[in-house]
C-alpha cells in the first residue's frame, strides 16, 4: 500500500492512465473485430472500408503508448493482405 503522500499520487495516476488505456485497446480492438468480420463474410469493399478507419485508431494506439510499433505495423500488414485477397 502507497504510505508517501508522493506515491499514493502516483497510486491514483497509475490507476486513472489505466482505465484511459483500457478504453483506447477496447475501441482498437473493436475496429479489429470489425474488419475481421467484413473478412468473414467476404465483402472486399466493406473489409477496405473497415481497415482504413482502423488504421488511424491503431497509430493512435501507437503515439498513446498503448501498442508497440512494430505490433500495430505487422497487424496492418497481415490484415491488408488478408483484405487484398478477400472475395478473389
Amino acid at each position: 500500500m502507497a504510505n508517501s503522500p508522493q506515491s499514493k499520487k502516483r497510486a491514483r495516476q497509475n490507476e486513472a492512465r489505466f482505465q484511459i488505456n483500457k478504453a483506447r485497446r477496447s475501441r482498437i480492438r473493436t475496429f479489429l473485430r470489425k474488419v475481421e468480420e467484413a473478412i468473414a463474410s467476404g465483402d472486399k469493399e466493406s473489409a477496405t472500408k473497415a481497415l482504413r478507419a482502423a488504421q488511424p485508431e491503431m497509430m493512435r494506439g501507437v503515439t498513446k503508448g498503448v501498442l508497440h510499433k512494430n505490433t500495430v505495423a505487422r497487424k496492418m500488414s497481415r490484415l491488408s493482405a488478408r483484405v487484398k485477397t478477400t472475395g478473389a
